[in-house]
């Protein structure tokens, strides 16, 4: 029940937020939060789709964003048509055709992926990736080439006399997709079918002397990841108005990867988790900062290192703590840990900027302004304030770090043998 409020209320909040920063003087809304929040949707399809391969399956896919590409060429086609006349097909349903157009590539892929696993399934999906990114910038007539092809959303069919002309139409088209898709495949999960995936992630071996087909399961996984996939490409389409072939690249698989992981493949929902963390960083700090690439790597590195798990994994391992009533306890020293993070932050970002104006914004005769102020880069204040911060601070926040451990250790081992009696 408790996880079920969680859905209410993230669908509730995905409601009203644009509405939240509604301009009510000149009657329109931020076309910067609609914006941000119709690609969180879309990237909420694809992580998940992605985490079917990864987290559900244990595949690790290197050309996911080939079948998101897809969807949105068809779309664009699709749209074009449409538009002409020569196709009667309602806009809101559009999306169901981009996704069986990455359904129908992923059976054709998927047949000669899935005839392995681990590191080979890998390798042939990247060779997969890197063959229809080619192909997009070879074959001008269907991808348009580098300048991509483009359409016009307003195409007068709709079921709810929609034209689509405004921004915030079509984030809802984005919403009601987002929650079908994953309604679909939290659904899937519970199927025989998404049990079995789990099995053969979990000890291949075992699986296929209990009488099931692996690579059947990898397949279906593959080609259903696809579809889903392809949905998501449909609707960047529609939002955008054009598809280049950076909609099938590999800068995006990549992005899928990071948003599974770091949101945390083992969780559902933690690739939503992931998929909104990423989107505001390429959203909003790259308004911010040239640099925002090296921060999203850093902290990659870091979940990798210090939770594997990902978010959703560091959320629920706080569960038996607040089940047994002993999670206040925890406060204090959460608390002892912000300022030695405050620090060892405010030190990286202000060591990265430097660097990064040195290299890019002293050339274009810009002034460095960091934390609300004119920085001097030739000065060494700045370089020893930043490096201080750094160095004092990652030492302080390793000390306390082993100290929060001491008490986690401690509050868990206690719980132990409640758990035992029970």
């Amino acid at each position: 029940m408790k996880a079920r409020g969680l859905w209410i209320f993230a669908i509730v909040l995905a409601l009203v937020l644009p509405w939240l920063f509604y301009d009510w003087g000149h009657h329109r809304h931020s076309g910067f939060m609609i914006s941000m929040l119709s690609q969180m949707g879309m990237m909420i399809i694809l992580s998940l789709s992605y985490n079917m391969l990864l987290g559900q399956a244990g595949l690790f896919s290197l050309c996911h964003a080939t079948f998101f590409g897809i969807g949105g060429y068809a779309t664009v086609h699709l749209l074009n048509g449409i538009g002409d006349g020569d196709v009667p097909l309602p806009m809101e349903v559009v999306p169901i055709a981009a996704g069986l157009a990455g359904l129908a590539l992923a059976v054709v892929f998927g047949y000669m992926a899935t005839k392995q696993r681990a590191t080979a399934f890998a390798m042939i999906t990247l060779g997969i990736g890197e063959l229809v990114t080619t192909s997009a910038l070879m074959f001008h007539h269907f991808f348009g080439g580098e300048g991509g092809v483009t359409t016009n959303r307003m195409i007068d069919h709709s079921l709810f006399g929609l034209n689509y002309a405004s921004g915030i139409q079509v984030y809802y088209l984005i919403l009601a997709w987002t929650l079908l898709s994953a309604a679909a495949m939290l659904f899937l999960t519970y199927t025989p079918l998404g049990r079995m995936a789990n099995a053969t992630r979990d000890n291949f071996e075992r699986a296929q002397f209990m009488g099931y087909d692996p690579r059947m399961v990898r397949f279906l996984q593959f080609v259903l990841s696809g579809l889903f996939a392809g949905i998501g490409g449909g609707l960047y389409a529609i939002t955008y108005e054009i598809v280049t072939f950076d909609a099938l690249a590999a800068p995006l698989s990549a992005n899928a990867l990071l948003m599974a992981y770091i949101g945390g493949t083992t969780v559902f929902a933690g690739p939503v988790l992931g998929a909104v963390l990423i989107t505001l960083l390429q959203s909003g700090v790259s308004l911010l900062s040239n640099s925002w690439l090296v921060y999203v790597g850093v902290m990659f590195i870091a979940m990798v290192i210090f939770a594997p798990e990902g978010l959703s994994g560091m959320i629920l391992a706080h569960g038996p703590l607040a089940r047994g009533g002993r999670l206040g306890r925890l406060t204090i020293p959460y608390l002892r840990l912000v300022p030695s993070g405050v620090a060892v932050l405010l030190g990286f970002v202000g060591l990265v900027e430097l660097m990064s104006f040195l290299t890019i914004g002293a050339a274009q005769g810009k002034k460095l302004v960091l934390f609300g102020g004119a920085i001097d880069v030739h000065s060494s204040v700045p370089w020893a304030i930043s490096i201080g911060c750094l160095v004092f601070g990652g030492v302080w926040l390793r000390f306390e770090a082993a100290s929060f451990h001491k008490i986690w250790e401690a509050l868990t081992a206690d719980l132990k043998p409640a758990d035992a009696r029970r």
